[in-house]
């Protein structure tokens, strides 16, 4: 009995504490390593816009994410499993903005144990498009919630509906619009436009007034000799009627000269940063709203002008889609508007390019097409929801026509900006920009300036500046015209 005693451990053996202690110390290692695998978050940023609405989760590992649409009331809803409820996600609730078009609130909790919940109450009906981004740049990994309205802008439809709010009340008032949702391309929203005004009652006084017979009693006005029978003119050929974009006002029927101006960057892409902290995204973005407002106050050949831009705010818009929408609205012109940088703060000076189907014009230039070639990585592509078609038959359709036009209004911008600003180069420079690529349209990139350069950056935060520099762009659009007038296109009203 006695020996039995003697060999049993003691409950306060040294075995048993070693135990205790190595399992004390697993648990630690445990913890460890589940807080090593869990995410933290480093940022949150809300992007509204008429187009689309993002918000974005960045964090130092992936994300894993399973969300599902409510259509009623609309709102989508996101577990993101691996992470706790912190002051970073809560910030996302402040940043809604009240006049997102699209976003109405966001709502946070913790759903359960390592599982946080995202609500984004919406405004209206939407197409998510929820997917990741692998560290680029300056950001690590992201979390990506683009909320498109399932009703889209369409373009043509809101370049139109400005056109007949200036043209009069009676004009705008008359206008239906045409599209209501998203429209393929090979859809003719300014040709439903068009056939709507085209049944619309004649004007109480037409701006030429056919020939009438002569009335029983002479109106009391002076008379005026009789007018012989005349035939009426054959109708033009289809190459040279003065049409396309055109709109019927209550007078008469004009052309509208449409110039796509491309702010480059945006949103999620900030473009290049000057060393005092300037970001090339809002400083093209100001310089295009000057642009802007005087080609909309100008006029070619008596038809009015209308700048159309591929984007008109703070958001992120993939190269392609730049291109696209440009073609959408029939542009006459397309000009993206840039502020780069380069690897020495020494470069300086503005440069104009155009595209080049033969290689870069210089090393320069290839450097440079690579780098803005690089947006969509930065500003956030789904490639999953891209029409790889589409976007090959927009970088493979260029024609030498187009670069012809394209170099010729290069030249034109290039001669008023070097009267105000030093120049990069003396000639335009050619290259194989993406946002270039649209077959049927004269398209030049401007380089304002190199933000890098110190100098170059002071100016380009001034509004002295940036005035000057519209002006000369808007000299360059206008000196274009003059000697190339715009061409005809297959619409008449």
């Amino acid at each position: 009995m006695s020996d039995d005693t003697t060999n049993r451990p003691a409950p306060s053996s040294p075995l048993t504490r070693r135990h205790l202690l190595q399992a004390g110390s697993l648990v630690l290692l445990l913890g460890s390593q589940q807080i090593a695998r869990g995410a933290s978050i480093v940022a949150v940023r809300v992007w509204p816009a008429p187009e689309y609405s993002r918000v974005t989760l960045e964090s130092d590992t992936p994300l894993v994410a399973k969300q599902f649409f409510v259509a009623s009331p609309p709102r989508l809803a996101v577990d993101i499993e691996g992470i706790d409820l912190n002051p970073a996600l809560k910030d996302l609730v402040a940043k809604v903005r009240p006049d997102d078009p699209n976003i109405k609130a966001i709502r946070v909790g913790q759903n359960a144990p390592n599982v946080v919940r995202l609500v984004i109450d919406l405004k209206q009906e939407a197409v998510p498009q929820v997917f990741t981004l692998q560290p680029v740049a300056a950001y690590q990994h992201r979390l990506v919630f683009d909320l498109y309205p399932a009703k889209a802008v369409d373009p043509m439809e809101a370049l139109i509906s400005e056109r007949l709010r200036d043209a009069g009340p009676q004009t705008a008032q008359s206008h239906q619009p045409a599209m209501g949702s998203g429209v393929p391309p090979e859809a003719d929203p300014l040709g439903d436009l068009i056939a709507q005004h085209g049944n619309r009652p004649a004007p109480s006084v037409p701006a030429k007034p056919a020939p009438a017979p002569a009335p029983a009693t002479p109106p009391s006005v002076v008379a005026t000799a009789p007018t012989p029978p005349v035939t009426p003119p054959p109708e033009p050929a289809p190459s040279k009627r003065p049409v396309g974009p055109t709109v019927a006002t209550a007078q008469r029927t004009d052309r509208i000269i449409i110039v796509a101006l491309d702010p480059g960057h945006g949103g999620e892409d900030p473009g290049a940063i000057g060393p005092g902290g300037t970001r090339e995204k809002d400083v093209v973005l100001r310089i295009a709203h000057l642009l802007r407002d005087r080609i909309n106050a100008s006029s070619v050949g008596g038809s009015p002008m209308r700048a159309f831009l591929t984007r008109d705010a703070d958001f992120f818009v993939p190269l392609g889609t730049r291109v696209e929408k440009a073609r959408r609205v029939q542009a006459d012109l397309f000009i993206s508007i840039h502020a780069d940088a380069f690897t020495t703060p020494a470069a300086k000076g503005a440069s104009v390019f155009a595209l080049s189907q033969k290689g870069a014009s210089s090393t320069a230039a290839r450097w440079l097409a690579n780098k803005e070639n690089q947006a969509d990585l930065v500003g956030g592509l789904n490639v999953k929801s891209q029409d790889r078609n589409v976007q090959q038959m927009l970088l493979d359709m260029s024609t030498t026509a187009q670069i012809n036009d394209s170099l010729k209004l290069g030249s034109h911008l290039l001669g008023q900006i070097g009267d105000m600003a030093k120049l990069h180069k003396p000639r335009v420079e050619q290259a194989g920009f993406a946002v270039l690529k649209a077959p049927d349209i004269p398209s030049v990139l401007v380089e304002t300036a190199f933000i890098s350069n110190p100098e170059e950056e002071a100016k380009l935060r001034s509004a002295a500046y940036q005035t000057q520099l519209a002006d000369a762009l808007m000299r360059g659009i206008k000196l274009y015209f003059a000697k190339n007038p715009p061409l005809a296109r297959s619409r008449t009203v």
